[in-house]
């Protein structure tokens, strides 16, 4: 398994054939959050930009965007 890493956030980095893309799966969230790319600073983009809308969702929602953190104060 590869892993990237992007501001303390890990991501799960598989090849899809089917698709012919690099898929990534942010670990540790108390969601799913993907993104896929063509190649790797392509996929560094979309796991910047996956990562960025899934925590300004929590941050609206008022939850902790990783597992058991609980609810934000």
């Amino acid at each position: 398994m590869n892993i990237m890493t992007l501001n303390g956030y890990k991501a799960k980095i598989e090849y899809d054939p089917e698709i012919e893309r690099f898929r990534g799966e942010i670990l540790n969230l108390n969601g799913g959050a993907d993104f896929y790319g063509k190649n790797p600073d392509e996929l560094r983009e979309e796991f910047k930009n996956s990562l960025e809308v899934f925590l300004e969702v929590c941050k609206e929602k008022g939850i902790s965007p990783t597992k058991n953190a609980g609810i934000l104060t």
